[in-house]
């Protein structure tokens, strides 16, 4: 389990719940056997739309997800959370007590939005946030304050694993192979709720049946593979049906791990299958002709899983394609939707420069989404998605037939004559003559939104499929219902950049990236784009710029009375294709001067306390706490980070902690050495000492 946890999926119900409190007693309890999604049904599609404030939902469900034909909508957790200054977006995987009213809205607001849903025929599934409460003391989103982290509105210690159930001396999880460490110790300091407990499983179950009361209609569990399958089990007998009398739909998040394994709870649900994204990365990161075996290339059985291109987590760990990676991952949610597997799901999210940047909000309360302002990336709404979504809703449950391997960029397939899919991952246009298995006759394609058409003759047709995209058909009377000009977040021109940039500064100068074409200010320092210090040293920024394109690019300082000053090694330059670009630099390095080394270190922490490398050159912070690099924790308890430090050079080094106080613990020992070549790709691989 990573740091920042992946959401999930579930079903639907047909009418509108109304409401009430929690009083629940004699409500039927769930069968044994949990909901299962079967597999790729008519209206199964579920629109991700990932800490989307309640009224956002509301309307798009009634606006877009409603027209379009999804079945689903997946939320944030709604449970009161964690409220601190940064407003950081995991912030909501740290409940605070299950009142339901929460960064995202009232209860009123919620049980509204399940309303508006359930009215435009999309369900509701909430993220439960079950296997653990807040690591961090303070004040919640609706007042509750914590002093001990194990002392909660609904939760005292015996509630939680201790050192009888838990082996580390700390209570955290420090060797991810270990299935009691897994299942009885602390994720990151979070408490481990006992839920081998009746009361707990009691506690747990009632906060799930208070919103199935409003209209809630089934459940991703987050870190599911932290709580035993049996215990899962027991608290899902403890549910009520939903207000439609089905059982609620579950889906579960297994992150991927030596223990345990997605195939154990499959007796409480079906799974997200992570695998699966992996081999969606692979293959539209290398040649798309792999996934004519994507059925046997490991992923999870269809009647067990939940397909997904990426998710809040493993968009930014770099595990899974992002909408950083342009019209690549535009694509490749379009294949989901396009191949009969499990129930596919679509993201749409904020966009971010930091890793653990909130959402736009006021005062940490998420704001309402804006999808045309550059902040949201909503590919939900997408013309080419909205399309898909009507095309998998037609061929419903029809086998993939006709596969067809053009070349290792260019797929087709048909669904047993009910629609056919081509698609191109290449650089260039490509033509080709399909075997469609559809009757003859003039199609609408769906993924322009009807605006051009493919002609079948014979069972055939020569069909024209545009670089970077795909053709799809299966009426010739498709009418596009939402999105028919709404790019959603890509167009398809443009591809995203993000700017790094190490730069220690002093209070009051910011660093700015300006360039050689106009989305970089075309050399004017007043057009300078502004890079983000939220990670200092390192400054970030992402600028859309044209797809196969080559340009110069300088770093600039500019201090609060606008003076300038510029890097002094030469203009730098990259070369941009149709995939996202990273450009990794240090303030006065040259890029010809310039390699690269990856620092590693193995070091648990308390919440709130990160790890740092610091040491003897400027890339390094020449010593100084205050301009450490900080590290990722995208693989906790594995802390590394890229920085860029001159070829041929030996310097020393060494790892700080520093808590939310700024208080810079340094590990004991010597200074660290390394010296670098010339050539690139230097690693360390250190543990804390």
């Amino acid at each position: 389990m990573t740091r920042h946890r992946p959401p999930g999926v579930v079903r639907r119900t047909a009418t509108a719940a109304a409401a009430g409190a929690l009083a629940l007693a004699g409500a039927m309890a769930l069968p044994a056997t949990p909901a299962q999604a079967a597999t790729t049904a008519k209206g199964d599609v579920i629109a991700n739309l990932w800490e989307w404030n309640w009224d956002s939902i509301a309307s798009e469900c009634t606006n877009v997800l409603g027209p379009a034909g999804y079945g689903a909508v997946q939320v944030a957790p709604p449970e009161e959370s964690l409220k601190q200054s940064s407003s950081y977006w995991w912030d909501v995987y740290q409940p605070y007590s299950y009142d339901l009213n929460s960064r995202f809205g009232s209860q009123a607001k919620f049980a509204a939005m399940i309303t508006a849903c359930h009215k435009a025929g999309v369900k509701v599934y909430t993220d439960a946030v079950i296997n653990h409460t807040a690591a961090q003391t303070g004040t919640g989103y609706n007042g509750t304050t914590i002093t001990d982290k194990y002392d909660t509105p609904e939760w005292n210690r015996s509630d939680y694993h201790d050192s009888t159930d838990c082996p580390t001396s700390d209570l955290t999880i420090q060797d991810y192979s270990n299935l009691t460490q897994v299942q009885n110790c602390e994720l990151l300091g979070m408490p481990d709720l006992r839920t081998g407990s009746d009361t707990v499983r009691t506690g747990l179950a009632n906060y799930l049946n208070s919103q199935l009361a409003l209209g809630v209609d089934g459940f991703r569990v987050d870190a599911a593979k932290h709580i035993p399958e049996t215990d899962l089990a027991a608290i899902e007998s403890k549910l009520t049906n939903t207000t439609s009398g089905s059982a609620p739909y579950v889906f579960q998040e297994v992150y991927p791990g030596s223990t345990p394994q997605p195939s154990d709870y499959y007796a409480s649900g079906d799974v997200l299958d992570f695998t699966y994204a992996s081999r969606l990365k692979s293959a539209f990161q290398g040649n798309v002709s792999d996934l004519s075996s994507i059925g046997s290339s490991g992923i999870l059985p269809a009647a067990n899983s939940v397909s997904f291109v990426t998710n809040h987590d493993t968009e930014r760990n770099g595990l899974h394609l992002s909408y950083k990676d342009g019209d690549t991952y535009k694509l490749a949610n379009l294949f989901e939707l396009a191949y009969k597997w499990s129930t596919p799901t679509v993201y749409a999210s904020w966009e971010w420069t930091q890793s653990d940047q909130a959402p736009p909000n006021s005062s940490g309360f998420v704001t309402d989404t804006d999808c045309s302002g550059g902040a949201w990336y909503c590919l939900d709404r997408d013309t080419a998605v909205v399309g898909m979504v009507a095309w998998h809703n037609a061929t419903d449950t029809a086998a993939v037939s006709d596969w067809q391997t053009m070349s290792s960029n260019v797929i087709g397939f048909g669904r047993s004559g009910k629609g056919f899919f081509a698609l191109n991952n290449g650089t260039s246009a490509a033509t080709y003559t399909f075997t469609t298995g559809m009757a003859d006759g003039t199609y609408k394609n769906v993924i322009d939104g009807g605006a051009s058409t493919v002609t079948v003759s014979g069972g055939s047709a020569s069909i024209t499929v545009p670089a970077k995209s795909a053709v799809a058909f299966y009426n010739s009377s498709y009418t596009c219902t939402v999105g028919c000009s709404d790019a959603g977040g890509s167009s398809g021109d443009t591809v995203e950049a993000t700017f790094n940039e190490y730069a220690s500064t002093t209070p009051g100068t910011n660093v700015y990236v300006v360039g050689s074409i106009p989305a970089l200010g075309g050399w004017d320092t007043s057009k300078a784009v502004a890079l983000s210090s939220s990670g200092y040293p390192e400054w970030s920024g992402e600028v859309s710029v044209p797809v196969n394109t080559s340009f110069t690019f300088k770093y600039m300082k500019k201090d609060s009375s606008g003076n300038v000053t510029w890097e002094s090694n030469a203009n730098r330059s990259a070369t941009t294709t149709t995939s996202a670009l990273s450009l990794d630099n240090s303030w006065n390095v040259a890029d010809t001067d310039a390699t690269d080394v990856t620092f590693n270190e193995n070091a648990t922490t308390d919440w709130g306390t990160n790890v740092y490398v610091v040491g003897s050159i400027p890339s390094l912070g020449s010593w100084n706490t205050s301009d450490a690099v900080p590290l990722s924790s995208a693989s906790y308890p594995n802390w590394s980070r890229l920085v860029i430090v001159p070829k041929s050079t030996t310097f020393a080094y060494k790892y700080v902690k520093k808590d939310g106080s700024g208080n810079v613990t340094w590990e004991s020992g010597t200074n660290r050495s390394y010296t670098t070549g010339s050539s690139s790709g230097y690693t360390t691989s250190d543990t804390w000492k």
